[in-house]
């Protein structure tokens, strides 16, 4: 198997409404930031992958078909990839297996999502046409015409986990407080759709209930407009790329992914709802691929598309204690960023989670959402000096889909 190495990463600005943008637009903007961070021209890219997650929402059937052109990938392979909020993932995945095959020696691996240009008539916003095409995602059946949505999904994993482990996430002043420290990081983003915000642990708890008693309006993720691109290499290329831009290369220590199945319930063949056991799988597959535990690495951009389901991912990951997941914050665990300078590590036994902001303050343009991650763990790593990164992506119904990336810093730096 081929070595893979990270060698460019660009985003567009993560924002609500890209009025003057359509998603073709979007994803020319990402293409072109990252092949200017790699100072490479779209010639050099021997195939593309797509992470595009609803075509309803691009209100277009292969959406990936008009964009060959666009992103200069003319008369070259391209595979779009849809897995749900893990599309991302799941995109950057088909890209690092397909450099690691020796199919090819350059991919670019671009992913967004142009959510809002939906809109409902009667409320004269985006939200009923974003929810209700988000819940298309479910049982067409018996699930959609009850009004499933994406909040009651990952609502029901928290309340069975709260069964199993209680007196955790149901801590709201716990919740507030992480949803503290990610709006300090989303500050420091400058492409994070929420980065001039200032939110408070009082304005958390002062806003109101979605589901109780583990979702507040201030504790979950938002509708983004927006793209990134990965561009992924083999060795010899990543090093070519390197020795160009100066630029130290993040080589693809570990991947792992896992899909639980849809129905709930008890036995191999049902999804607890007590658990997220994709997760878990993901994680620790990809550190057994990478050799490496969860102590080893400190630095992460996780998919937190709710705090709750932050916490119990943290928790499966094995960065914190099942049923102790509030000791991110009861024992300082999850560092918040203002501590730290920007070419500073935490120390030993601390964590920098989601510097980016994350999905909550920094954007989740569903496609892309975990390139825009990638993006943020990449930056890190180099301005920190980091030597591990995890980058986590979930998605589907009951979050069914997990994956997870180990990515180390180049030993050498930039060459």
């Amino acid at each position: 198997m081929n070595k893979v190495g990270i060698v460019g990463a660009g985003i567009t600005d993560c924002r609500g409404r890209w009025v003057e943008a359509t998603y073709w637009d979007l994803f020319q903007q990402a293409t072109r930031a990252a092949l200017a961070d790699a100072q490479m021209t779209a010639d050099e890219c021997d195939s593309v992958v797509y992470g595009i997650y609803n075509d309803i929402f691009e209100h277009q059937a292969i959406p990936e078909s008009s964009l060959t052109g666009w992103i200069g990938m003319t008369n070259k392979p391209g595979t779009r990839v849809t897995s749900g909020g893990a599309t991302g993932f799941y995109a950057m995945r088909t890209a690092i297996m397909e450099v690691a095959s020796g199919m090819s020696e350059v991919v670019l691996c671009a992913g967004g999502e142009k959510a809002t240009d939906c809109f409902d008539p009667r409320s004269k916003t985006a939200t009923p046409m974003v929810i209700d095409t988000i819940a298309k995602s479910w049982d067409p059946f018996y699930e959609y015409p009850l009004g499933a949505t994406a909040s009651d999904s990952y609502m029901q994993l928290c309340m069975g986990y709260n069964d199993s482990y209680p007196n955790d996430i149901g801590d709201s002043m716990v919740r507030a407080k992480i949803i503290e420290i990610l709006n300090h990081a989303g500050n420091r983003n400058p492409y994070a759709q929420r980065r001039d915000e200032t939110v408070t642990c009082e304005q958390v708890l002062a806003s109101r209930w979605i589901i109780a008693p583990f979702l507040r309006l201030l504790e979950v993720c938002m509708y983004t407009e927006g793209a990134g691109a990965v561009i992924f290499a083999n060795e010899k290329k990543a090093h070519e790329i390197s020795e160009r831009t100066g630029k130290p290369i993040l080589w693809v220590k570990g991947v792992g992914a896992a899909n639980e199945s849809y129905g709930a319930g008890r036995g191999s063949f049902y999804k607890p709802l007590d658990r997220i056991v994709s997760d878990h799988l993901a994680a620790y597959r990809a550190y057994e691929m990478a050799g490496v535990k969860p102590s080893d690495i400190q630095l992460i951009e996780l998919h937190d598309a709710f705090v709750a389901q932050l916490m119990i991912t943290m928790g499966e990951m094995g960065f914190v204690p099942m049923g102790r997941t509030r000791n991110l914050i009861d024992e300082g665990v999850m560092v918040d960023p203002r501590d730290l300078r920007d070419d500073e590590m935490p120390p030993k036994g601390k964590l920098l989670v989601n510097p980016s902001g994350g999905l909550i303050f920094g954007g989740h343009f569903v496609g892309g959402s975990n390139m825009f991650s990638m993006w943020s763990c990449r930056r890190e790593m180099i301005n920190r000096k980091a030597p591990l990164g995890l980058v986590h992506g979930t998605g589907g119904i009951n979050a069914v889909f997990g994956g997870a990336i180990v990515v180390e810093l180049d030993e050498g730096g930039a060459r």
